[in-house]
């Protein structure tokens, strides 16, 4: 603890001079060489100082083992994803707010703030504490810096800034003076697999996955099954994925993960759509729908799946349901992208010619705006490539082919 901070703070705030507070006790310039904590005190001289200002030298003490102990469990619970225990040491940590800043685990319990607010997805809270804690960089310690460089390096990933976040992870995984976290290789798993690096994802979930199976971390266990299932999955390692699936699902529905069960169950349809297997694909995705809330995202994403589904097995009635739906709830959102979508097949359904062309003026130049060029965008350069094959419009085929290719 750092009693001479304290002891400058409550004099100042009661209004005691140097005089009044070290008369009998100390002399003006020791307590003043104390105060700026330029001079160590004895336990005696500190003692008495503190309880001329009605403060218990063994509380105060008592206070920074509190402060310590309830900063590791903090960072455990976090790791752990026990969000209600995470959530009653934080408040219990603001109840001695007032003293920490006079703790030796100060920046320790700043940096771990840091983390708690990116795990509540607190973004813009978080940010600021970013900020709070850069302006204080120079005073970290070695391990204090590599944790403010990591969490920085998780929030870029929450805010979809994958590249600057591999950088930084990348720095810090080539240093070799730090303990290595599953946390941590969890995430550069993470940041590989949005950079469509499967190869690479698939090697830190490997190591990621055994590190939470040593320490017993189901939850985090559950997210690296989800990672390797949908990189296998892109690798086309299709009975991997199954077999990750698979253990996903059992273990997701006895712990009971409502958040993350749609996403599997969503997954594990497309899963099944790439093994060419539509109707349990349909299935899977049938599952998700039934669980998640209309007014997200990720609902128009499953619908719009199951919608095609309906579309290639040629069951039309249910397909237009779907896509109708889709297209009212995206415009409601405000999505841009799955009205567009829904409206291509609503209109592909009733006119091949009339859809062709707003395929063209629409669907295409707004995925290229976004730069999103993915499975979407691919399926449809070859539905107009096979359009302009069958029509004997050879140039416009060869065209959409070479974009293909």
């Amino acid at each position: 603890m750092e009693f001479g901070s304290l002891i400058k703070y409550h004099r100042t705030q009661k209004g005691i001079t140097q005089k009044e507070l070290a008369a009998g006790i100390c002399s003006i310039p020791h307590l003043s060489k104390i105060e700026n904590n330029s001079k160590e005190a004895n336990e005696e001289t500190l003692s008495l100082l503190l309880s001329r200002l009605s403060i218990n030298y063994e509380e105060v003490e008592e206070k920074e083992g509190q402060i310590i102990s309830l900063i590791r469990d903090f960072e455990e619970k976090i790791n752990f994803f026990l969000r209600e225990e995470a959530d009653e040491i934080y408040h219990k940590l603001k109840e001695i707010e007032h003293i920490i800043p006079y703790s030796k685990s100060i920046y320790l319990y700043e940096l771990y703030k840091f983390h708690y607010l990116l795990f509540k997805g607190l973004l813009s809270e978080a940010e600021a504490q970013k900020d709070l804690l850069a302006k204080q960089r120079k005073n970290f310690s070695q391990h204090e810096e590599y944790l403010f460089l990591y969490y920085h390096a998780v929030s870029l990933i929450m805010k979809g800034q994958f590249k600057k976040a591999d950088e930084i992870l990348d720095s810090l995984g080539s240093e070799k003076n730090e303990i290595i976290s599953g946390d941590f290789i969890y995430h550069r798993a993470l940041v590989k697999s949005s950079l469509e690096q499967s190869g690479h994802a698939i090697h830190f979930g490997k190591i990621a996955l055994q590190i939470f199976m040593n320490e017993h971390n189901f939850i985090r266990i559950l997210h690296v099954l989800m990672l390797l299932s949908i990189n296998y999955t892109h690798s086309k390692i299709y009975e991997e994925a199954l077999d990750c699936f698979r253990h996903l699902i059992r273990n997701a529905e006895l712990l009971k993960e409502e958040k993350l069960l749609p996403q599997i169950y969503h997954n594990m349809g497309y899963l099944q759509d790439k093994m060419e297997n539509p109707k349990e694909a349909l299935v899977y995705y049938e599952k998700s729908l039934a669980i998640q809330t209309p007014s997200y995202h990720h609902y128009l994403v499953t619908l719009y799946a199951i919608g095609k589904i309906h579309y290639m097995l040629q069951s039309t009635d249910n397909a237009k349901e779907c896509f109708q739906t889709l297209r009212a709830l995206a415009k409601q959102l405000g999505n841009k992208k799955y009205r567009l979508l829904a409206d291509f097949y609503l209109l592909h359904m009733d006119s091949l010619e009339k859809s062709i062309v707003y395929l063209e003026l629409k669907i295409i130049p707004y995925f290229n705006e976004i730069n999103e060029h993915n499975e979407d965008l691919v399926e449809f350069y070859k539905m107009l490539s096979d359009y302009y094959n069958q029509n004997e419009m050879y140039p416009k085929a060869f065209k959409y082919l070479n974009k293909i290719l």
